[in-house]
């Protein structure tokens, strides 16, 4: 049942993140509305509402055939060139940033619903060309439907028009580095939200081991399947990996107070998230690391852009800040307050050495990057007294002496 549902949650996430899942969804509102047009032009209602107004009448079918047409075609090529321009842009932003960013483009609404009103236009345009038929009774012309296909495609034009600005302000490193801020800040203040630091979790001394019976990155787990299960059994659970670590088969996953059965151990396995691809919504982490990597990629030789990589700094800082000052929880209970989960959080000197060391190896011998890092670190550290943060501040300030000299 875990497996199934946990099944049914993946899916679901994947479906709703996908390039097609909105295009989809305006296609198919687009089609009722063209077989609801269509309906009320030929019903009783219609045709007495087009003897009142006689401008919105059409002399024959074949003028009808001919805009219906004519705006079919011009549709098709106006998406053609629309999201050719997408996939150049994406080609460049990947080659220039990181290969992980693209996520955010591919994944933006606006992007997804642009080609949905295009798919939806087309749709409405076939299914109104199909009514068009000449039977015993005369010529069957939808007049009001192909008046108000005309006023969609104005709309679509104007939706071009916006579209080229978004997608040139969109592809701006500063509005890439944002978006990835943004959105790793909402998700770092859902998960760390103690504003002291929670003492240390008592560890599971002489358990049992429960391997893990795949490979992937471990991201999270269902709580409240782990808080069934440890309840169920009587038994406290600590998850041994932290966020963003791989996990090959066969290895320690959880610690178990006690020994638990065949099938309980496959349901833990179900309930913990191993993945091939990595999100920000599961794991904050992952928007550290790809700003990390955002700003290591701005510093290579072939691109050499410090600018981009300070952007990307002054946005990992912003997180340090918060991170610094807000922890995540170690433990979760049940009703009866006692402990059933321990988790392994990262600290924040492991966060803070896994993304922004690398930038300093790229970039201590550029001074743009050596004076932004120390104004950085000094900030930081009125802020938040930590050992690490200072050494790492003395040592900028020695490299910034010797290149002085």
């Amino acid at each position: 049942m875990v497996k199934i549902k946990i099944w049914i949650k993946e899916r679901y996430r994947q479906a709703v993140n996908s390039i097609a899942f909105y295009p989809a969804i305006i296609a198919i509102a687009f089609l009722l509305i063209s077989f609801l047009s269509i309906t009320f032009d030929f019903s009783d209602q219609g045709k007495q509402f087009k003897s009142q107004l006689h401008w919105l009448r059409l002399g024959d079918a074949s003028t009808a055939r001919s805009i219906i047409s004519s705006i079919a075609a011009g549709i098709i090529t106006l998406t053609v060139f629309s999201f050719s321009m997408v996939m150049i842009v994406l080609n460049q932003s990947a080659s220039q940033l990181s290969n992980r960013i693209l996520d955010k483009l591919i994944g933006s609404r606006f992007q997804q619903v642009v080609l949905g009103v295009y798919v939806g236009t087309i749709v409405y345009s076939l299914f109104l060309l199909s009514s068009i038929r000449d039977i015993d009774s005369g010529i069957r012309i939808p007049a009001l439907s192909t008046y108000l296909l005309i006023l969609i495609t104005i709309l679509d034009i104007f939706i071009f028009i916006y579209f080229l600005h978004y997608i040139t302000q969109s592809v701006k490193y500063v509005v890439i580095i944002r978006r990835i801020f943004k959105e790793t800040k909402s998700h770092l203040e859902h998960k760390c939200c103690l504003s002291e630091e929670p003492s240390v979790s008592p560890l599971i001394e002489n358990g049992y081991v429960i391997y893990s019976d795949t490979s992937g990155i471990y991201e999270n787990f269902d709580k409240h399947s782990l808080l069934h299960i440890s309840n169920e059994n009587d038994c406290s659970l600590q998850i041994l990996p932290t966020p963003g670590t791989f996990i090959l088969k066969g290895l320690p996953i959880v610690n178990s107070d006690k020994q638990l059965p065949d099938d309980v151990i496959r349901e833990i396995n179900d309930s913990v998230n191993l993945h091939f691809t990595e999100s920000v919504e599961e794991n904050f982490f992952n928007g550290f690391r790809q700003l990390s990597e955002v700003a290591v990629k701005a510093l290579s030789p072939g691109i050499n852009d410090p600018g981009t990589a300070i952007e990307s700094m002054r946005a990992l800082f912003q997180l340090y800040a918060h991170r610094a000052c807000h922890f995540p929880d170690n433990v979760i209970k049940n009703e009866n307050n006692k402990i059933r989960i321990i988790i392994n959080e990262l600290s924040f000197e492991d966060i803070f050495e896994r993304t922004l060391l690398p930038i300093w190896d790229y970039g201590k011998n550029d001074r743009m990057i050596q004076h932004e890092i120390r104004h950085l670190l000094t900030m930081l550290f009125s802020l938040h007294q930590n050992t690490f943060v200072g050494e790492l501040l003395h040592e900028v300030e020695l490299e910034i002496l010797k290149k002085q000299k």
